[in-house]
């Protein structure tokens, strides 16, 4: 039943999208991204065996503040089920609340389209984040097939960003997987970055990471401690 709502989801979320693109006069904007990074690290565990990796996405987005999304990424798994690239769906809406806080409310599906048969990674989540004057944040995910286990899970993360001037900024956050009891104990993540504005829209990152021995249990060596380098660019 959660797949077939997945496959609903997948088609509302792509509805969504192709509107967006017809409706012309309803488009406020394109915007990508693009990033070459040493370690695709997602909630504190490594998702490409620490490999490097490229990852790029674009976004449409209407006056109104509804968006979609999509951005994909080379990915590398222990069991080996054959994924080798993730692609992430994304619709929602965000805008103003007030002059300080801002709202982003939207539904994810991540997608693994090359999975060996009889495997499916694939599972939908539901996010929202709340932002206060552009610099801090709380963001939670719920889904009823958390990490595609066919159980219940909810993430929760605090973050903020401390700009030092023009072209240094650091970020930090600490986010908790709460995961049903059949499936995996709860885990707590932490990172912080180090980013410097080099030119126009170029940025490069370096972030440490780190989980607790929860996370260790639930994905083996690529939790843990690690540090990620990472140059991104906006466009």
């Amino acid at each position: 039943m959660a797949k077939q709502a997945a496959g609903r989801t997948m088609r509302r979320m792509g509805g969504l999208v192709i509107g967006l693109a017809i409706s012309g006069s309803a488009l406020a904007g394109v915007d990508g991204n693009a990033t070459l990074t040493t370690d695709y690290v997602w909630r504190g565990s490594s998702q490409t065996m620490e490999d490097p990796t490229v990852q790029a996405g674009v976004k449409l987005s209407s006056e109104s503040g509804w968006y979609g999304s999509v951005w994909g990424s080379g990915v590398s798994f222990e069991p080996d089920a054959g994924a080798r690239s993730e692609f992430d769906f994304v619709a929602g809406w965000s805008g103003s609340l007030s002059d300080d806080w801002a709202l982003d409310v939207n539904l994810t599906h991540y997608m693994y389209p090359s999975t060996d048969p009889g495997v499916d990674l694939d599972w939908t989540e539901l996010n929202s984040t709340v932002t206060f004057k552009g610099n801090y944040w709380l963001s939670v995910g719920v889904s009823d097939d958390a990490l595609a286990s066919d159980t219940t899970g909810t993430y929760a993360q605090l973050g903020a960003r401390f700009p030092i001037n023009d072209q240094w900024r650091i970020e930090g956050a600490v986010g908790q997987y709460f995961l049903a009891k059949d499936y995996a104990d709860d885990y707590l993540h932490g990172q912080l970055s180090v980013i410097w504005k080099v030119h126009g829209p170029w940025e490069l990152r370096l972030t440490g990471h780190d989980t607790d021995n929860a996370g260790k249990r639930l994905f083996g060596s690529n939790a843990g401690s690690r540090v990620e380098f990472a140059i991104q660019t906006a466009f």
